[in-house]
């Protein structure tokens, strides 16, 4: 739908120049996206009902309008960025139910739809979170590029726009970070 692309990709920008009404305008147009990236964010979280879809896309929303001049490029980086502001939301509330009850009942997310591997094991949100920061630090493309799609629903071509990159080196980076990652989650669940 290029024209809708279009449309979304010329909103941001206003909004991002401080047209408000840019901004009233840009939501409906985005609002089955970022409800579709909040599904994504929650898909394997099978233990905590504290937080729905709707609930996870105004936390993050509220926080994307806090954020002063973005230089909005198009509708994957403000998809990108919803994520980035999702995960973000669910660490906060993990961290919180965390230092309440001391340790129990963290947000669990499931690696099983993003990494495909024999006996994946859910993984603690907080850990996660943890882990693509190991990632990052290694490889910074390879952690935006499991952000994005893991986390954003973005697809490897979506990615690659974002990242600037072909899609060969997204699907490359792809491989390489779910193997990290489960590598990372395997060794953490033994330690414990």
């Amino acid at each position: 739908m290029p024209g809708h692309r279009d449309d979304v990709t010329a909103l941001l920008r206003a909004w991002g120049k401080g047209d408000e009404q840019a901004l009233h305008q840009l939501m409906p147009l985005v609002e089955r996206e970022l409800n579709r990236v909040a599904r994504a964010c929650l898909a394997g979280d099978r233990g905590n009902r504290s937080v729905s879809a709707t609930a996870l896309v105004n936390e993050a929303f509220l926080r994307l309008v806090q954020i002063e001049q973005i230089d909005w490029r198009d509708r994957a980086h403000f998809l990108s960025m919803g994520a980035r502001l999702m995960r973000r939301v669910l660490v906060d509330l993990a961290r919180a139910r965390r230092s309440e009850k001391r340790g129990g009942d963290a947000v669990r997310v499931s690696l099983d739809e993003a990494i495909p591997a024999a006996g994946a094991h859910e993984a603690d949100v907080v850990r996660l979170d943890e882990a693509l920061a190991d990632l990052a630090r290694v490889d910074p493309r390879k952690g935006r590029v499991i952000e994005l799609r893991f986390f954003g629903g973005l697809s490897a071509e979506e990615t690659a726009a974002v990242l600037q990159v072909s899609t060969k080196t997204v699907i490359r980076d792809w491989t390489f970070a779910k193997a990290w990652l489960q590598r990372e989650m395997t060794a953490e669940a033994r330690a414990r």
